[in-house]
């Protein structure tokens, strides 16, 4: 089943009476489960593209297929509701509210999607678990400037999972944050993505998307071409998927 399914997807911008076509009948598919990275020259387009297949903006002109839902039918009260419970974000810049714990801003988006289907106790004790699976239950009672940006990171994908998301988008997730935290912060996108969650990736990083399933390459607001290759798994030569990632960016004119 596909999670989402794009077809001639366009966006269009005026500025100054002048039109920008940002992406130009972009066509593409997720699978539930896949894990996919978005690649791509700087002013390509891969930014607008997580926020237009997310509804976050909207198309001009296109088809965006979310679990069988056409995005571009809803209302915006309809696209608000799916991006809160169905959907999970993460983005480079890790935005908290800073008036509440870790903790509290975990739980945040679970409380404001409503407690018909699940009570308080069982949001709570999934935050607690989410916490512990992500190794940051000791930083629960934190201030949000009082942790390294691994671990506000780690908090932010707590908070991206707390509804069961079935795809999280993630926007340069480890670009604010050094060699070790990216690291350990895509081990958990990993895991995620084994569990059964679809995972859509805009990266700049070679070692981030050579963690990825499937790897497209967008320039001009086209899709030029992708790479399949396979899930990353335990043992597996990071270096050697690097090196097929590289080359393969290498003939895209990287």
């Amino acid at each position: 089943m596909e999670a989402l399914k794009v077809k001639n997807l366009c966006k269009t911008y005026i500025v100054n009476k002048q039109q920008n076509n940002v992406l130009r009948n972009v066509s593409f598919e997720i699978r539930q489960g896949e894990m996919v990275g978005i690649m791509g020259p700087s002013g390509s387009g891969k930014t607008t593209l997580l926020y237009t297949v997310s509804g976050m903006d909207y198309c001009t002109a296109g088809n965006i297929e979310f679990f069988g839902k056409e995005l571009n039918c809803l209302t915006d009260n309809q696209l608000s509701e799916i991006r809160l419970k169905e959907m999970g974000f993460v983005f480079q810049n890790m935005y908290m509210l800073k008036n509440l714990s870790i903790y509290d801003n975990i739980i945040l988006p679970a409380y404001q999607a409503g407690l018909k289907e699940r009570s308080r106790k069982e949001i709570n004790e999934y935050a607690v678990a989410l916490m512990h699976k992500l190794g940051i239950s000791d930083v629960a009672d934190n201030d949000i400037n009082e942790v390294s940006g691994g671990q506000l990171q780690r908090a932010c994908i707590c908070r991206s999972l707390i509804n069961k998301p079935g795809i999280l988008f993630a926007d340069e997730p480890t670009g604010s944050l050094n060699r070790q935290s990216s690291e350990e912060v895509m081990e958990i996108f990993n895991k995620i993505n084994e569990e059964g969650t679809s995972v859509m990736m805009v990266t700049h990083d070679i070692k981030v998307a050579a963690k990825c399933e499937r790897v497209i390459y967008i320039e001009d607001g086209n899709i030029k071409d992708e790479i399949r290759i396979g899930k990353c798994r335990e043992g597996e030569s990071a270096r050697e998927r690097e090196k097929t990632v590289s080359t393969w960016l290498m003939e895209m004119g990287w």
